[in-house]
């Protein structure tokens, strides 16, 4: 049996993340400790000794720098690489650049909690969770599934938000389940599929 196997990737820390910022679209890159990260993602995805034909990132240089070091490391940097605004972080609109203690402070801790994990309210100017997966899911099944389905074994390295929108649809979670779910900066999570694109297991390769 051929397996499919599909390996999701929050990038590792960034500079806002470091900061307590709230980043969104903002381009920040990694801090050092963001780049070990992404290196020991690498050494963990090496261990599966898997063949990758894609990696897929958005259009956000700490996603894509995660992704370059991950390739490195596991030395597969010729694999086709593809960049898409779909699998960018949550856009935080008004918030963004803004530190998420001060807006506490400014808005009440209880406001900006519905902010940041509400499933389907979103910050002033900015998207939802449930906005974020409109645009993330439509390309993951266009993109990304069909590859999959192909028999190709694939990386995305994203956002923690973009990533929760996507597994909320691999794991049949519900808008309350997801909203609760962390995704640690650089901690690879593997999906197994079987030919009909059924996940057969689901494995944290930082547990």
């Amino acid at each position: 049996m051929k397996e499919r196997n599909l390996i999701l990737v929050r990038h590792g820390q960034s500079e806002w993340n470091e900061k307590n910022l709230f980043t969104g679209w903002e381009n920040p890159g990694l801090t050092s400790k963001g780049y070990s990260e992404a290196k020991f993602a690498g050494i963990l995805i090496k261990e599966l000794k898997l063949k990758f034909n894609c990696l897929f990132t958005s259009a956000l240089i700490r996603a894509q720098i995660t992704g370059t070091i991950i390739l490195e490391n596991i030395k597969q940097e010729d694999i086709y690489i593809i960049k898409d605004q779909a699998l960018n972080e949550r856009f935080y609109g008004d918030l963004q650049g803004l530190n998420k203690d001060e807006c506490r402070k400014k808005w009440g801790n209880d406001q900006v909690q519905v902010w940041r994990r509400s499933y389907d309210v979103g910050p002033p100017g900015g998207e939802s969770l449930k906005q974020t997966g409109k645009r993330v899911l439509p390309y993951f099944l266009k993109k990304i599934y069909p590859k999959i389905l192909k028999g190709e074994n694939i990386i995305i390295s994203a956002h923690g938000n973009s990533l929760r929108s996507l597994i909320k649809h691999l794991d049949g979670l519900s808008a309350e389940e997801i909203v609760k779910l962390e995704i640690p900066t650089g901690a690879p999570i593997h999906y197994l599929f079987n030919k009909n694109g059924e996940i057969l297991d689901k494995k944290n390769l930082i547990e």
